[in-house]
Parts: C-alpha cells; structure tokens; sequence
C-alpha cells in the first residue's frame, strides 16, 4: 500500500500566513502540520508516499521535507499545478500509485487516534473505498455522506446547502485503484473542482463496496487560524517534560513543558504548560499554556499564551498577548500609551507591529 498527500491549494483562509509559503508547514506544536500526515502514514506501515504540491511555493515543501528519510519515509513529489479538485489531485498519483491500494491524506489534518486500524486489511476487503467519518456541528462546510439503517453508505455531497447527516468525511480515504476509473467518469461540480465525492459516488453506483467509520477521538482541518491554534491546544495536550535548555534562578515551569537547545529562561519567568518553546529562544517574562515559541525568539519581559509563534520573532510588549498566530520574523514592540491591554493578531512573516 502507498500513501498521497495533498499539499496544494492556496490557504485563502489562512492569509496573510500563507503569503509566504503552504499552509502544510505552518506548525503545530512547533512541527509542521503535514509531519503528523507522514508520521501516521508510516506508523501503518505505508513507507512510500508521495506530495502532491500546487502552485504556492511547492520548493519550500520540498526543502522542509527533503526525500523523507530523517521521517523514515521514501518521498516522491508530483506536481498537480492549479488546483482543480480533490479527485483531480488523487488523479495526478495515477502512475504513483500503480496497481497498488493507496490511502490519501489532506496535507492539513490532523487525527489524534492515528489510521493503523483503519488501514488494517484494507488491502484483503472488497472494499473498492474506505472512508473516514466524524459528526460536525455544520455539516454544510465539509463533504458529507448518508447512511441507510444498516449503517450502508448510500450517499456523499460535497458542502450540501441541506445535509441529510451530520456526518462528515474526515480529510482521509483509503482506496483501490478502480478509484481512477471512477475519477475519468465524473465532471466537474458547480464549484469547477472534480470532487472526491463524487468519484466515491460513482463507485457506489456502480454497485462497488465502500464502508465507513466513524472517528473517535478529535480530528481537525487546519483551515483557519482558529482551528489552527486548537489543534495545537490539543497536540500540546499530549506532551511530555523535556527541559534541554538554560534555566536560570528564580524560574517558575509548572505543568508538562518542553524547552529546546541553546534556549535561556531568564531570572524572574514563569512557565505554564503545556507549552513547547523552541532552540536558541530568550525569554524574559511570562509564557502561558496552550503556547508554542518557534526557534530563534526573544520574548522580553512580555506576556503570551494560548499562542503559536512561528519563529525568529521579537515580542517586547506590556499588554498580554494571547490567542494570536505570529508568522516568521514579526515584531510586536510596545508603546507605553497604546489602549485596550488585548489584543489578538494573525500577522504574516516579516511583519512589524507597534503597539
């Protein structure tokens, strides 16, 4: 069995962020969220997986990833172009892929309980397609499939205006190779993309097995900058103590925390967990939980949580920080007479704020 990733589209939701690179690499946790994709993949033993990347920067995917091999993983890449569809990205792995089963993962997903169990005896079923399902509050904003008394997939509509479930496809699928055929038969939909759904439809009208389960356990689609910082409220969650950098006197960490290489938590700080700060970082101040501190960042005598700082930042303010998402290289600097005390940012790389 081989693996897909999906890295293309755009990231309209997450700009300015995505401005400057895809956003499979913003990080959660200080890791960048298409890692989790290739952990899970291998973790079930699918060691040969190939990147689909699009238009927006598909070198700086290829540089962070490399050929896979510091993640255990072969990788190969494959250009889709301009996106057109999920189905049309799974399409462009036709020759990837071969006669082989394969499972496709939306580059953007995170899924706490993994997908061994899922993946188990696929490859021996009968099941042309194995999908991933979990209840949503709006249905409306995913792919959504119908269920008949016996628990039979009968139905999938991609975002319907009126969904007859509340049961939505979480981004990853496993399937066999008459995937492509049934892809080659359907047509675009009124949004111009070919939908994955409906080349899981055609199978089911073709009188093919797909079957489901319903997903225990959180899962997230990292499309927004809100559900960004939750999943990395969740991912820091499940850390454990690992203190590798430089503490000094009079240093308050309470909870599980994580504190990188060549990193100094000056006299007077206070850590709470869970929170993961990065290598070669400088802190002076206050970092709260649910906050991630990329590498190269000076946090002076400032206050931050419920955060994800990308990286190589300066934070010099007196006004809490919280809730915010910090593209590479920005600047929040202080200015004493500037009110209210909150604020909350989604600012891109290279940016400079003067509060």
């Amino acid at each position: 069995m081989k693996g897909i990733i999906l890295s293309g589209g755009h990231g309209t939701r997450l700009r300015p962020l995505t401005h400057t690179g895809p956003k499979q690499l913003i990080p959660i946790a200080n890791k960048p969220v298409i890692e989790y994709a290739i952990e899970d993949l291998r973790d079930a033993g699918i060691t040969e997986i190939g990147i689909i990347l699009g238009t927006n920067m598909p070198n700086k995917i290829k540089d962070a990833l490399g050929d896979g091999s510091k993640l255990g993983v072969n990788l190969t890449y494959i250009m889709q172009g301009e996106p057109k569809g999920l189905a049309h990205a799974a399409a462009t792995a036709k020759d990837f892929v071969g006669k082989e089963s394969f499972v496709m993962y939306l580059g953007d997903n995170i899924l706490k309980s993994g997908i061994e169990e899922f993946v188990s005896e696929f490859d021996e079923s009968d099941f042309s397609a194995r999908i991933l399902l979990q209840p949503v509050e709006d249905p409306r904003q995913f792919g959504v499939a119908e269920l008949n008394d016996n628990d039979e997939v009968i139905n999938l509509v991609e975002k319907p205006e009126h969904p007859k479930s509340n049961l939505a496809l979480v981004g990853i699928y496993l399937f066999k190779n008459n995937i492509f055929d049934a892809i080659s038969k359907i047509k675009p939909s009124w949004r111009g993309e070919l939908e994955i759904t409906d080349a899981i439809q055609q199978l089911i009208d073709e009188d093919l097995n797909v079957d489901s389960f319903v997903v225990e356990g959180w899962w997230k689609d990292t499309g927004k900058p809100e559900d960004v910082l939750d999943a990395n409220q969740l991912i820091l969650e499940t850390l454990t103590t690992k203190i590798d950098g430089i503490i000094e006197e009079n240093v308050k960490i309470k909870g599980k925390v994580q504190i990188g290489k060549n990193t100094i938590v000056k006299s007077g700080s206070v850590i709470k967990g869970p929170a993961i700060i990065g290598q070669n970082c400088e802190i002076k101040g206050y970092v709260g939980p649910y906050t991630s501190i990329g590498d190269e960042t000076k946090l002076i005598e400032s206050e931050i949580d419920s955060s994800i700082v990308i990286g190589n930042s300066i934070i010099r303010s007196d006004k809490r920080i919280t809730e915010s998402l910090l593209g590479q290289n920005s600047k929040i600097l202080s200015d004493e007479n500037t009110y209210p005390k909150g604020r909350s940012f989604v600012i891109g790389e290279n940016s400079v704020i003067k509060l």
